[in-house]
């Protein structure tokens, strides 16, 4: 139940002081073993492309961020200090040029700095428009009596949002922007695929003493919350939505492709989409849908992009239909019916911490898309470097009920909806919980707003299995302020508790090794027999912006995946079967590129869109491919496949038939660094044994030694003929 708020107008000087002094006595239980720091933040009541959204969270208007929260830590003996306030940003009373909104703090490997995103500015007078950036801060000084102090980091784009910073093993920096992947502002803001609502182009990068950010991967619907887990990947939530365009779906659709995305591109009447299949069921191809929020992972120079453990729909989902509806060997995908080894359904990893006393178990929120302000229910993984997807189960840390919202009274074993896990290095777990089970919402007005959520860090008890929220880690009440701004054209005023939010431990840690690229053997091979070397070869591909797909026998698909067809064969080559059912021939891949083309009305920004590959240098470099489709390569006999492609840019593709008609398709968009050679085993992926019971393929692939051929005979010319720079 939220309380009751009312305004009092105290300057703003008066209002800080008495905040500080209220909250730095020493306070009683709970007892931790570390400082805690934390976020408050202006209680936000809608839950659509705002702060505590599941998507979109990154804007800066008042409507999505508010402002009034700060940076605070707690401390073992139970004592506060606000350390933005400490530091003269921010205050109480009216938000006007002094205003602050802080989130999203990371302790650095020594425990003596962190970073935080800090967004400044709000409207000074009702009425006022403006444009504010979140922007990456550096904290020192945060010690029990030591002077703390901000620095805002360099390097940084100063006109886009930057958010959710983490420090990478050498001590860069890596963050999640809304910075346009190729720079170019006529592209901004990046569109989802869902909504077409702003969002995060991907995992960027700050190397030490860089004063230019590098983009490791490129996500057309968002990617969030990275860390580099004790293993030294970059681990991170990214949104899956590759389908076609749902607003083309629509009566009177108002979206429409941009003839490129040059800077001097126009509207066309063209609203064509190429790739994946229709939404809706066509013939004997089933409508494909798609909308995960998965855990991903990324080796620190941006390669090896794959789920965590490769770990997929087969594994976490509850249900998806397959491609085809006139194959017999193809069925439904039903959880229950599988066989698989996890028994419990996860389809969003949200906020995902690693365990600091189980390496490689990892906990998240489970949420629904809208509603709840991205809580829900916390669940846990344990997936060590190397353990194979299908041998892996999700754990609920609390009940199932946590994950939905209610209108009515909830399910009983319902005790509260909850983000942020935190699980500490002492074995207690800490969370951001409110009680309220009803979706987000106002029970009070536009200018005086009473928000449902209120949420509180809680130290989590363990009982029958299950956690609940136990003892605040703030005392009484929680932080109040007395806040009002201008939103911009209604004066709002609350006078309450803030949310407590994105809680992280102060502690030194071990720092991870820094991973990057290893070439596997039989690309090494393949090298060799080329007569090729892999340095010079990755240099020429840096220096292009370019990298290679190889894939080793495209036949061979994991064992588990029944959706798509099971049954493939190279014509005069290679096959593999699971079944006596129809054997399907795939001559050839094509691959797709996603370009920023598709526009909605008059909104600003773009959405991607799958394009036949056609980026000029990887088209051109590539060897003679006869009979391909455009945009595509031959399987060679041994099913191997290999192209050049650009690199920081999302890809997707699939293998198809003689007459050029799809076979089996990606159903994720991957996207490579430069001078990357990204090594496939078989078609998506082989947990542990194929479809004919085979382990994941070894063979030189053909096609690759093919490649680097050409380009060694060739290369330097084409490159010379129009192409260098």
């Amino acid at each position: 139940m939220s309380a009751k708020h009312f305004l009092t107008h105290l300057p703003a000087n008066v209002a800080i002081a008495a905040l500080a002094l209220a909250t730095t006595s020493a306070q009683a239980a709970p007892t931790l073993g570390n400082p805690i720091l934390f976020v408050t933040q202006y209680p936000i009541s809608t839950d659509f492309t705002t702060i505590g959204s599941v998507f979109g969270n990154h804007q800066t208007d008042m409507q999505a961020a508010g402002r009034g929260g700060d940076l605070w830590i707690r401390y073992p003996d139970g004592s506060q200090r606000n350390l933005t306030a400490e530091a003269g940003m921010g205050n109480a009373g009216l938000q006007g040029a002094n205003a602050i909104s802080v989130r999203d703090p990371a302790v650095s490997w020594d425990g003596t700095r962190a970073l935080v995103s800090i967004v400044t500015g709000a409207p000074t007078q009702i009425y006022q428009q403006g444009t504010w950036y979140w922007q990456i801060y550096e904290v020192s000084g945060f010690g029990q009596g030591q002077t703390v102090q901000f620095t805002r980091v360099a390097g940084q784009s100063a006109d886009y949002n930057n958010v959710q910073p983490t420090y990478a093993s050498d001590g860069g920096i890596l963050f999640v922007s809304d910075r346009p992947r190729n720079g170019q502002r006529h592209l901004y803001p990046q569109l989802d695929e869902y909504e077409e609502a702003p969002t995060p182009t991907g995992i960027w990068r700050l190397a030490p003493g860089s004063n230019l950010p590098s983009l490791l991967e490129h996500a057309p619907s968002g990617a969030f919350d990275p860390f580099v887990d004790s293993y030294g990947r970059i681990v991170f939530t990214r949104w899956d939505h590759l389908q076609r365009d749902q607003q083309n779906d629509v009566d009177d659709p108002i979206t429409f492709n941009w003839s490129s995305e040059a800077p001097g591109s126009v509207r066309t009447s063209d609203r064509s989409e190429v790739f994946p299949e229709p939404r809706q069921t066509i013939g004997s191809v089933n409508g494909h849908t798609f909308n995960l929020f998965f855990p991903w992972t990324l080796n620190q120079d941006g390669s090896g992009e794959e789920t965590i453990s490769h770990i997929g729909r087969h594994d976490l989902s509850g249900y998806f239909d397959r491609s085809f509806n006139n194959d017999a060997s193809l069925f439904e995908f039903i959880a229950g019916a599988s066989g698989r080894t996890n028994p419990n359904v996860a389809e969003a990893w949200l906020h995902i911490a690693e365990d600091p006393l189980v390496p490689g178990r990892y906990l998240a929120t489970d949420a629904p898309e809208f509603g709840t302000h991205g809580s829900g229910q916390i669940l846990a993984m344990t997936a060590p470097l190397g353990v194979s997807a299908n041998l892996l189960s999700v754990q609920y840390l609390t009940a199932r009920s946590n994950q939905g919202y209610y209108d009515g009274a909830p399910p009983a074993d319902f005790s509260a909806h909850c983000r942020n896990p935190l699980p500490l290095a002492d074995g207690q777990l800490i969370a951001s919980c409110s009680s309220d089970p009803r979706a987000a919402g106002n029970d009070g007005t536009r200018a005086n707003p009473d928000p449902r959520y209120g949420f509180r860090l809680h130290v989590m008890n363990l009982a029958n299995g299950k956690y609940t929220p136990g003892e605040t880690v703030s005392a009484g009440a929680g932080i109040s302020k007395n806040i009002s701004f201008y939103d911009p054209d209604v004066l709002v005023s609350y006078n309450g508790p803030l949310w407590e939010l994105s809680a992280v431990e102060v502690r030194a840690r071990a720092v991870p090794p820094n991973t990057a690229e290893t070439m596997q053997a039989p690309e090494q091979a393949a090298f060799a027999q080329a007569g090729v070397d892999p340095a010079q070869f990755r240099a020429f591909l840096r220096q292009s912006g370019l990298a290679v797909i190889s894939v080793r026998n495209l036949t061979s698909r994991d064992q588990d995946d029944r959706q798509q067809p099971f049954n493939l064969r190279v014509p005069g080559g290679v096959q593999t079967v699971g079944d006596g059912g129809t054997i399907y021939d795939v001559p050839y891949m094509q691959f797709f590129q996603g370009d920023q083309i598709r526009g909605i009305g008059e909104t600003p920004g773009r959405r991607v869109l799958a394009q036949v590959l056609h980026d000029p240098l990887s088209r051109t470099l590539q060897p003679p491919e006869p009979g391909a489709p455009a945009g595509g390569a031959v399987t060679h006999t041994d099913g191997s496949v290999a192209v050049f492609v650009p690199a920081q840019r999302a890809l997707s593709w699939h293998s198809t038939d003689t007459n050029h008609n799809p076979v089996v398709r990606e159903r994720y968009w991957i996207s490579l660094q430069a001078g990357e050679i990204r090594a496939c085993d078989g078609c998506h992926g082989i947990n542990q044994v194929n479809q004919a019971g085979q382990p994941p393929a070894q063979n030189t692939p053909q096609a690759l030694i093919e490649l680097l051929g050409w380009w060694k005979l060739h290369g330097d010319a084409i490159f010379a003929d129009g192409f260098q720079q």
